[in-house]
């Protein structure tokens, strides 16, 4: 197990307390500005962890057809690096901690020092880049964690020892473990190797440990106690504002329904 290391607040809000916490996913910009603030704010009154914060992208390669339109329809609505940063300020400023999930080529657009000290402004604890290799990270990765900002990496039911232990050594917020090998987007079931491989990332760091991608149904959640420290909502919860409802209620039927 990788050597014991000084807890962040992002780590604390995210590590169980005996449950599994929630990380709600918005899109910046989508319904739109406002309504990208209101359900950050919605989120935290209604028991999120932490909340994650997309960055729209023109080529988001890891992300299925609902996070998909969701991005689609912010960039078309005007949303830049820039006003993602200024939606995660408002979002912050909630006091839930904010993790901004990204790519590499909207931080370097931006230039990654520069995109460090603007989202520790805004109130920003962690960020996630979701194609960003822990071995090539170098000075992006200094920028961000010598700004203050956690670094999230991911890992997969694939994934290796190795590349578990260097992905846990880049990351300082929490280890996030992909539930499937594929795309976000709703799933009726969990990978049945997701067990495996929270298992072994358990026994090789001591991080907080997430799991998103396809976390949809009350039982998914309970299936991770005792594994998970917490999982990561997204597709489900967008799926209900491209419908017209109201997502609220769902999101806390996961944070209560599952117990």
């Amino acid at each position: 197990m990788a050597t014991a290391r000084a807890e962040s607040a992002l780590a604390a809000a995210v590590r169980a307390d005996g449950d599994v916490k929630l990380i709600p996913y918005l899109m910046a910009g989508y319904p739109d500005r406002a309504g990208s603030v209101e359900l950050g704010r919605m989120y935290a009154r209604s028991g999120a962890a932490a909340i994650e914060v997309g960055i729209p992208f023109s080529d988001p390669l890891a992300d299925g057809p609902v996070i998909q339109r969701a991005g689609q329809a912010a960039l078309e609505g005007g949303m830049t690096t820039a006003g993602a940063l200024a939606v995660a300020a408002d979002v912050a400023a909630t006091g839930v901690p904010v993790v901004l999930m990204t790519y590499v080529n909207p931080l370097l657009a931006y230039d990654a020092r520069r995109f460090a000290a603007d989202a520790v402004r805004a109130g920003v604890r962690g960020v996630l880049l979701v194609d960003l290799p822990p071995e090539e990270a170098g000075s992006i990765l200094d920028w961000l964690r010598s700004a203050g900002l956690d670094t999230v990496f991911l890992v997969a039911p694939t994934s290796p020892d190795p590349r578990i232990e260097l992905a846990a050594a880049a990351s300082s917020g929490f280890l996030y473990c992909v539930t499937v090998t594929g795309v976000t987007g709703i799933r009726e079931d969990l990978d049945p190797r997701l067990e495996r491989l929270l298992a072994s990332v358990r026994r090789l760091t001591d991080l907080p440990v997430a799991a998103g991608f396809g976390i949809s149904r009350p039982e998914h959640v309970k299936a991770l106690r005792g594994q998970a420290d917490a999982a990561v909502v997204a597709s489900v919860l967008l799926n209900e504002v491209q419908e017209g409802r109201d997502p609220q209620p769902l999101f806390e039927g996961l944070v209560n329904g599952w117990r």
